[in-house]
């Protein structure tokens, strides 16, 4: 083990985001210290932060995410309640079209969706980890505007982190050691260069990109009489391939994400923003549109490529080092996946720590494992999603892929219309159940055997008993 200044054990968290907060607290009481290296300053008031490109867009966290990090840090859903996040049940609060119709609004109640911004988020995560730390054994410091310039060790083991201040003046630039160094910097993460300076090969990287693009915008309805009583879902699909999704956020303000692929991304205008919603696969959120007013200008995202960097493959990981959440893999955001899997990931992480008694050889490897397992359901969905879109110079679906996807599509039309389909279905979207849920008897037999039926021919005004 390493040695910090004070002679403890200690680790590295590379990012103070969701994703390194979550991280801290799966280590607390396995090491006697973390410090936590932030590239950003965090800002203050609820302020989008700068270091997180995604931010202004729509973020949900699913029922299986929800779990995760309720074990990981107790009453932080509740908290994210209090703070204003709003609440939908699927599929009752969200109104979602599919290719042949309307979905139907079965009362089930099952699957709560948070659906809430980034800084709201971020803030209550943070403040409920560092008040985790304080009460725990673990020493937690946050070193904010500083960023990671490489790795110390050699190609076998870690050993710690080069940093430098990004405020510069003294003490600018300075080694870190630490007994683990977990790399949660998100999309941006640079392992595979920093593998590359201590003589290892980059991780296997399996990449499947839709080229997806889109654009988000935050909207107040200007009567509370008018305002929509439930979120709207209008994914593309391969004969309209742009879609919307418009959900309610705190303090009464909706979020409305456009979103399109190759050919078809949205535009970051104001007017050519609000004309583009009107050419998606359903008229319905357009005509919303008429009774809100736009509270912000249009912000566009285009980095969306799925992409699994194979750290728990043999071989892969150093000793002295492990990634979670998107620095590992990372999900086409449209999906809403990222920060669920980043919870799931830290709670496997703490769970393989416990089961190996904690920090030993090893046990990095098999924390890493852990977190492969636990991502595993989430890429599947969405590169079987993206996967019609890939474009051409990305390696072709092999037959067993094919008839994946050609199986969901169909499990998807079904589910659109059937009761007992539809909870299965949103069993494995949630991440509560692993995708063999969606091969049980009852399920494939109503899926390949009953009718393909259209939807609902407009949105439905009422729930559905089962």
């Amino acid at each position: 083990m390493a040695e910090h200044s004070n002679g403890g054990r200690t680790a590295i968290v590379i990012g103070g985001g969701l994703a390194g907060m979550l991280a801290v607290t799966a280590l607390l009481g396995h090491v006697e210290a973390i410090t936590v290296v932030e590239r950003d300053r965090y800002p203050e008031g609820g302020a989008f932060r700068k270091g997180v490109p995604q931010a202004r867009h729509l973020h949900i966290l699913l029922s299986g995410g929800q779990r995760a990090l309720e074990e990981l840090l107790p009453g932080a859903v509740a908290a994210l309640g209090e703070a204003g996040a709003r609440s939908l049940y699927l599929p009752r609060d969200l109104l979602t079209r599919t290719p042949t119709g309307w979905q139907r609004r079965f009362d089930e109640r099952r699957h709560r969706t948070l659906s809430v911004t980034r800084p709201v988020l971020d803030a209550v995560v943070r403040e409920r980890a560092l008040r985790a730390a304080a009460g725990s054994s673990t020493r937690v410091e946050v070193l904010e505007a500083t960023e990671v310039t490489g790795l110390t060790g050699d190609a076998g083991r870690v050993t710690g982190v080069r940093v430098r201040s990004r405020d510069g003046g003294r003490g600018a630039r300075r080694d870190l050691p630490a007994a683990l160094v977990v790399d949660a910097s998100g999309r941006g993460s640079r392992a595979p260069h920093w593998y590359a300076e201590l003589g290892r090969s980059a991780p296997q990287e399996e990449t499947v990109d839709a080229g997806l693009a889109y654009a988000t915008r935050m909207y107040r309805p200007m009567d509370p009489d008018t305002a929509p009583e439930v979120g709207v879902n209008v994914p593309g699909w391969p004969e309209c391939p742009r879609g919307a999704a418009y959900v309610p956020v705190e303090d009464g303000a909706w979020l409305l994400t456009l979103s399109g692929v190759r050919g078809h991304h949205p535009p970051t205008d104001a007017a050519e923003f609000t004309a583009f919603s009107a050419t998606i696969g359903d008229p319905y959120v357009h005509e919303l549109l008429a009774f809100a007013e736009p509270l912000s200008p249009v912000y566009g995202f285009r980095d969306t490529c799925n992409r699994r960097r194979h750290f728990e493959r043999a071989g892969a990981l150093p000793e002295g080092f492990l990634v979670l959440g998107d620095a590992g893999c990372t999900f086409n955001p449209v999906y809403g996946q990222g920060m669920s899997v980043a919870a799931l990931g830290a709670l496997a992480v703490r769970g393989a720590l416990d089961a190996a008694g904690g920090l030993r050889p090893g046990s990095a490897a098999a924390a890493q494992r852990a977190v492969a397992r636990a991502a595993e359901p989430a890429w599947l969905a969405a590169v079987g999603a993206d996967r019609p879109y890939a474009g051409s110079g990305q390696r072709t679906a092999r037959p067993g892929e094919r008839l994946r996807t050609w199986y969901i599509d169909r499990l998807h039309a079904r589910a659109a219309v059937d009761a007992v389909v539809g909870a299965a279905f949103r069993d494995v979207f949630c991440l509560t159940a692993p995708p063999a849920r969606l091969l049980a008897p009852r399920i494939v037999l109503r899926t390949l055997l009953l009718p393909r039926r259209p939807g609902l021919p407009a949105p439905p005004a009422t729930v559905e008993a089962r």
